[in-house]
């Protein structure tokens, strides 16, 4: 089934390209971004059912890898960074000296080991959202239909 992903390679750079800003909205980093997605398989629901077709993020393998965000925001801070989550998303701050004392295994809190269920859920929920936007993309440029059959090949 990875043909379809293959045929829309182009598609889906012009959609990468038009959520960066929702990224760069988000408590995500462009380069935790990468991580996450390097992680998303895209699969279509109802594939057989072209009123109820929708592509759907299987992030069923985003747990394994929400620990080495924490890396690339130490990897960031270290380097003079800002941290990875653009301001005010909540808790605790998480600036340098948090993301330094996290990445010594100093962190606070009652011995967090890495990203929260809330970060995961975070994360699944831009996934989707770009599975959403993505869909709307090929519906608008006339290639949803094509995309569809594809998959169910």
């Amino acid at each position: 089934m990875s043909d379809w992903t293959d045929a829309i390679v182009g598609e889906r750079m012009t959609v990468d390209n038009q959520f960066t800003d929702r990224v760069a909205a988000s408590r995500f980093s462009s380069q935790e971004w990468g991580l996450i997605m390097t992680a998303t398989e895209f699969e279509i629901e109802n594939a057989d059912d072209s009123e109820n077709a929708r592509i759907v993020a299987d992030t069923s393998s985003l747990p394994a890898i929400m620990p080495e965000l924490e890396n690339v925001r130490s990897q960031v801070a270290a380097m003079g960074g800002a941290p990875g989550g653009a301001g005010g998303s909540g808790g605790s701050g998480g600036g340098l000296v948090d993301s330094i004392k996290g990445a010594l295994g100093l962190g606070g809190s009652g011995g967090n080991d890495g990203p929260s269920d809330e970060e995961l859920d975070a994360a699944e929920r831009l996934v989707q959202e770009y599975a959403d936007e993505l869909q709307a993309h090929l519906e608008e440029v006339g290639k949803w239909e094509q995309v569809r059959v594809a998959y169910q090949e």
